[in-house]
């Protein structure tokens, strides 16, 4: 229903696109990884473009394809648009070869080439090549091809694609900040400014919409129902949450903070994990897709863990899916924020007590390790294609037998060796639980350290 709305809403200048869709390039880079800093800007003039905390924003011409300093008038390097990268791109003005290069944030020092590009069958997507160093100051997209500079990189494949989806033709566009006159944040926008069309789902403390911002950019909008949490203490959590960017984090574009609620992310075009899995398509996946899948959503609470943050409610519901089986961690932080009895006394009949470390279920002790348990049930939702974890069991006998010692056993045609990694995230001690960093790896590297010899089951 949601593509369908897309389909009915998209500018007539899409008439070639059966979509609009943010493909992510797998061989070489994922979506959203790196925040919008270093860009290069159009030398012609383009109509304006509205951005949250910006109006009517004009496009400025550079004087040189070259990093200038902060003050300069003329610098390509700006950290205003980390959540508008691809939405910029598809800009139904825009051609197959349109362009940007902007910081990397997972690599410091290293570069994001963004390329819109067009096929039959995706429409328009944008694809993203890292840059990398070389140890004598170079750079390259593949080793075989290096440059001494990025200007003479851009140069080579505005002459020939060289292995890119297309050849590097129109700088994109980006606009000028307001600077002045901005009495709230940047973050905030107008309720006014957004249109609910599409109900995806809805649960104890609101609903989840597919909706336009200012008629052009599709995202998901979370409404919260009020008394949900405070205001204030929501809108100081924003402002740790959108610092957090990495391309396996669902990535927060604005929020509107008065109640109720709107919280504004980018649009994930499958859903959660949990309807995912449990769906027909999701019945035919399996197990190195699924490990994939655990592996994405490992990366991006990697990050998380660098970043000294917690989660709280790390479960496949949390958990959204784009195209290509794209996975990305969503609602990180708000579980701390919920005011409602029933969620805050670690008992009730709202609290994912199935998915929480026993320290965090009885004392209130959520840290990093209390994610990676959560992480070990999430995986055993993922290879039982959304089975509820702890099956037969209600909410107080799952604590008392945990507390006692019980573990899941392993699930059908689920590897021991799968099994024994969830057993780690449950160890009692907090202290002995793996890194995320480790969970990532080990499933990264799974089919070729852990299970070679893998041959499909019945199941995965």
């Amino acid at each position: 229903e949601a593509r369908k709305y897309l389909d009915n809403a998209r500018p007539t200048g899409l008439a070639l696109s059966p979509r609009i869709e943010i493909t992510p390039s797998r061989e070489l880079y994922s979506h959203g990884r790196d925040s919008l800093q270093n860009q290069y800007l159009n030398i012609s003039p383009r109509p304006t473009l509205t951005v949250p905390g910006y109006d009517n924003l004009a496009y400025r011409e550079p004087q040189c394809l070259s990093p200038a300093s902060s003050n300069s008038s003329t610098s390509w390097h700006s950290e205003n648009y980390s959540p508008w990268a691809s939405p910029l791109l598809l800009d139904v003005r825009n051609k197959r070869g349109t362009f940007l290069v902007r910081d990397s944030e997972s690599t410091k020092g290293a570069y994001c080439l963004s390329l819109l590009d067009h096929d039959s069958t995706r429409g328009l997507n944008v694809k993203h090549y890292k840059i990398r160093n070389l140890d004598n100051g170079g750079f390259y997209i593949t080793s075989r091809t290096p440059f001494d500079t990025l200007q003479q990189l851009v140069a080579h494949y505005r002459r020939q694609a060289d292995g890119l989806c297309h050849v590097l033709t129109d700088i994109c566009p980006i606009p000028d900040p307001q600077t002045k006159g901005l009495a709230k944040d940047a973050w905030e926008i107008s309720r006014d400014s957004l249109e609910l069309n599409v109900k995806l789902g809805q649960g104890y403390f609101g609903e989840v919409w597919m909706g336009m911002w200012n008629g052009t950019t599709p995202v998901a909008i979370k409404t919260l129902k009020p008394g949900t949490m405070s205001p204030e203490a929501f809108l100081q959590e924003a402002q740790v949450m959108k610092k957090l960017r990495h391309e396996k984090l669902v990535m927060l574009y604005a929020v509107v903070s008065e109640e109720p609620i709107y919280i504004v992310t980018e649009y994930m075009s499958q859903g959660s994990l949990l309807d995912f899995v449990k769906a027909p398509h999701g019945k035919m996946l399996r197990l190195p897709q699924l490990v994939d899948m655990a592996s994405q959503i490992a990366s991006g609470m990697a990050y998380v863990e660098k970043m000294n943050f917690v989660h709280r409610d790390l479960r496949a519901a949390n958990v959204l899916v784009g195209d290509n089986l794209i996975c990305k961690v969503a609602d990180f932080g708000l579980a701390r924020l919920i005011e409602d009895n029933e969620y805050t006394a670690r008992q009730g009949a709202k609290f994912p007590i199935k998915w929480t470390a026993p320290e965090a279920a009885l004392f209130g002790c959520f840290t990093i390790k209390s994610d990676v348990w959560s992480f070990g049930v999430l995986l055993t939702e993922v290879v039982t294609k959304g089975r509820v974890p702890y099956p037969g069991m209600v909410n107080r006998e799952v604590m008392d037998q945990v507390e006692r010692g019980y573990r899941m056993p392993c699930p059908a045609d689920c590897p021991e060796s799968l099994h024994d990694l969830m057993l780690t995230c449950w160890r009692k001690d907090p202290e002995e639980r793996p890194t995320f960093e480790y969970l990532q790896c080990f499933l990264e590297d799974y089919f070729t350290c852990v299970e070679p010899q893998y041959q499909p089951g019945e199941i995965l």
